[in-house]
């Protein structure tokens, strides 16, 4: 409808089967078959299950944002992102999630916390949903953290937050969520920082797309 409110509707439909078709290291391929209203047959597709995940931006008291460098193998590349991790430990709250990937990945902490966007990653195609955290009032943790993999090789910088945004116009950072996350910081400093919702904040997306395959 022409006049009805511009928001993401949630809800699943009727579901007729669901079965993991690989399972992988890390990531499942699920396959699903369901019915569409406006569809007269049902319909099959498969999709990565994704458990969903937070990132941070933790933006200093001279408007500088935290970034991280490291390498991802399925783009071959070491791309310039925010501290970010999975929601994988069951029962933790996402904003407290975010909160432990901050201090595991550059060992920052911080008092004020808000949500500044929601993203879902590719939803052709993966179920993740992806919410952006604003974190200031930032000091060091107490210790620092001993990473692993991939983490163990992270680069951290400080980076001006216009620097920062100049390099996602100018197609230099092109992390997706690295992307989003600069430039709705970026609006929030316009913005006073006003207006930004509560870090734990209804999830909507969250409720349906986290769902475990039956």
């Amino acid at each position: 409808m022409a006049d009805a409110e511009l928001r993401d509707a949630f809800g699943a439909p009727e579901i007729l089967s669901s079965e993991v078709a690989y399972s992988g290291l890390v990531w499942d391929v699920v396959r699903e078959t369901f019915r569409l209203p406006e569809s007269e047959e049902p319909l099959t597709r498969d999709f990565v299950a994704h458990p969903g995940a937070v990132a941070v931006v933790a933006l200093d008291a001279d408007d500088r944002i935290m970034l991280i460098q490291q390498y991802r193998h399925p783009i071959r590349a070491r791309d310039w992102e925010i501290p970010a991790g999975l929601l994988d430990v069951s029962g933790e709250p996402p904003h407290l999630t975010a909160a432990r990937e901050l201090a595991e990945e550059v060992d920052l902490a911080a008092t004020d916390w808000h949500l500044l966007a929601d993203q879902l990653s590719s939803p052709g195609g993966i179920s993740e949903t992806l919410r952006i955290y604003l974190a200031r009032g930032l000091s060091a943790t107490a210790e620092e953290f001993d990473r692993s993999g991939e983490e163990s090789g992270i680069v951290p910088r400080w980076v001006p937050l216009s620097e920062a945004k100049a390099a996602v116009v100018e197609g230099r950072i092109t992390n997706a969520t690295a992307v989003i996350g600069i430039l709705q910081a970026d609006l929030a400093r316009e913005c006073g920082f006003t207006g930004l919702r509560p870090a734990d904040s209804p999830w909507p997306a969250r409720a349906v797309h986290s769902r475990e395959p039956s």
